[in-house]
């Protein structure tokens, strides 16, 4: 698991440069999205698994908001413990919507955002990111994955059936696919 190489590279207040133009670019013509991020160390981790934000703001010591652009692809996880231990794994894969797409309302994401995949449970979580360390072994970014993969993988977790490997001929055709006119 990347949580502390996630949550290090969301600390970091430096936004790349090509963001920032993109972002002041787009700023007056589409809705971005904003997503909450938290850290609070024994108890509390709200954090990006792989997505590129825009920018990244620092409210204080322990809250950051991630800024998206429409159509950029994300993956929250929320980890809570108590004097006992974890009490709640989740994790959810978005994609920021445009102006014209339906969206959900997310707690934590404005306006809101597609979701693609929701699971909760420690088994679940963890089986989710064993597939997303399997995609970056093969050289591929998570955030450059089919959406039907994603929700694909929600579906089968929540009927309990074998999980599909996201493989490179099955990346090579949503490509392919996504190049069609």
């Amino acid at each position: 698991m990347n949580a502390s190489a996630s949550l290090a590279e969301n600390a970091a207040p430096a936004t790349p440069l090509p963001a920032l133009s993109a972002l002041a670019g787009q700023a007056g013509n589409v809705p971005l999205t904003r997503v909450s991020l938290a850290y609070v160390e024994p108890r509390f981790k709200l954090y990006l698994r792989f997505g590129e934000p825009a920018r990244t703001l620092r409210l204080d010591r322990w809250r950051r908001c991630a800024v998206f652009l429409p159509r950029a692809m994300f993956c929250r996880v929320r980890w809570q413990a108590n004097d006992y231990g974890t009490i709640r794994w989740q994790l959810m894969v978005m994609q920021a919507a445009t102006p014209l797409d339906a969206m959900q309302r997310i707690p934590g994401v404005q306006p809101g955002a597609r979701l693609l995949l929701h699971t909760e449970g420690d088994a679940n979580v963890r089986a989710v990111l064993e597939r997303i360390d399997a995609i970056e072994a093969l050289g591929i970014a998570p955030i450059d994955v089919s959406p039907a993969y994603w929700r694909t993988l929600g579906n089968r977790l929540a009927a309990r059936s074998p999980l599909p490997d996201y493989t490179a001929e099955r990346h090579a055709a949503w490509l392919a696919g996504k190049a069609l006119p």
